[in-house]
């Protein structure tokens, strides 16, 4: 039987916020912080992203993560008791950005070693790893700890989420595969960046250690696409499908049909036509078709977004305006790993 994981604590970094309670407001108030930046596209103009305002521009691709993911584990310090959060078993997984121009392999593990290299100075029970990569890969990272808890591990986890794409090999990448959404690609995405951090631990830890229930996990899973971007077709939603029906198989459809929905639509033609057929695909799992897609304010955050969308979740569960008891967080990483993960509201007493 699997053991119920909870969350109980959150936090962000956004262009849009420097909290998880800031970040969430600004989403749900459609602010949007698309500027330009000092790097010049082919026609000579300044390119538009959205930014972290706190960052200065001439700091590149790694060196802008780690000021992100440390910003997420000082919030999430700032919420949990740190003889609670360094005082039993820690894990951290990290979801990076897949391999790319101006983000290697090697600089994924000087993200990881970074993140170490802190945690080292508050504990020397704190494990950190590498869980996931890409958009879907926080999601992975979820499914890890659902793996874990029902193992009756009895650790927190923190599983945080962190992405840029502002390095200059990274935009020149962009522009040369027409993604960077500029004047005359008509599918491009604006590049953001961002970080995100769930803290979760099993029900009965949870209730040991009087930690609040913010929303419980009924579900999270992967799946594999075959049909990449570069396909001939585009995907027809079968990985992202599989993703999905795993998400909500604890669930009495159509009774318990999903309420809201976050995705990492972009603005890319793939994404948007992917989401189209598993709408087809797997009807009795939505209460409706519509849903949210936060990229209009923060641009696309890259391997931030499973983390980040499940922090719009339970921001909207704890202010009260969700439109009902269960969300849905999906996302598709470039490489066609595929997430789904469902939140439910906390329980009342």
């Amino acid at each position: 039987m699997n053991a119920q994981v909870e969350v109980v604590a959150v936090a962000a970094r956004t262009p849009v916020g420097l909290t998880a309670e800031s970040s969430a407001a600004s989403v749900r108030a459609g602010i949007c912080r698309y500027a330009e930046y000092p790097f010049i596209d082919p026609r000579g103009e300044p390119v538009v992203v959205s930014a972290d305002r706190l960052l200065e521009p001439k700091l590149e691709g790694r060196d802008r993560l780690v000021p992100m993911a440390q910003s997420v584990l000082e919030e999430i310090e700032a919420k949990i008791d740190q003889k609670i959060l360094y005082g039993g078993k820690l894990s951290v997984l990290l979801a990076l950005p897949e391999t790319r121009p101006g983000f290697s392999e090697e600089d994924a593990a000087w993200v990881a070693d970074s993140v170490a290299a802190r945690l080292r100075s508050k504990t020397s029970s704190a494990r950190v790893e590498i869980a996931g990569r890409g958009h879907a890969g926080a999601i992975r990272a979820v499914e890890q700890v659902v793996r874990e808890c029902s193992e009756s591990r009895d650790n927190l986890f923190l599983v945080v989420g962190v992405d840029s794409y502002h390095h200059a090999d990274t935009f020149m990448w962009l522009e040369r595969s027409r993604r960077f959404a500029q004047s005359g690609i008509r599918n491009g995405f604006t590049p953001g960046e961002g970080a995100g951090c769930l803290a979760l631990i099993s029900a009965g830890l949870r209730r040991r250690l009087r930690l609040p229930q913010l929303a419980i996990v009924r579900g999270a899973r992967t799946a594999q696409e075959r049909l990449l971007r570069d396909s001939d077709t585009g995907s027809f939603g079968v990985g992202m499908t599989q993703a999905v029906q795993g998400a909500v198989a604890g669930l009495d459809l159509p009774r318990e049909g999903v309420d809201e929905l976050y995705t990492d639509i972009n603005g890319e033609r793939y994404r948007s036509e992917e989401w189209g057929f598993v709408a087809l695909r797997a009807p009795s799992v939505w209460r409706s078709a519509r849903y949210k897609a936060p990229s209009d304010c923060w641009g696309d955050v890259g391997a931030a977004f499973g983390a980040l969308g499940g922090v719009l979740a339970v921001r909207a569960f704890a202010r009260g305006y969700a439109r009902g008891p269960r969300a849905l967080v999906m996302a598709g990483s470039d490489s066609g790993l595929r997430g789904a993960m469902l939140l439910q509201a906390p329980q009342v007493p």
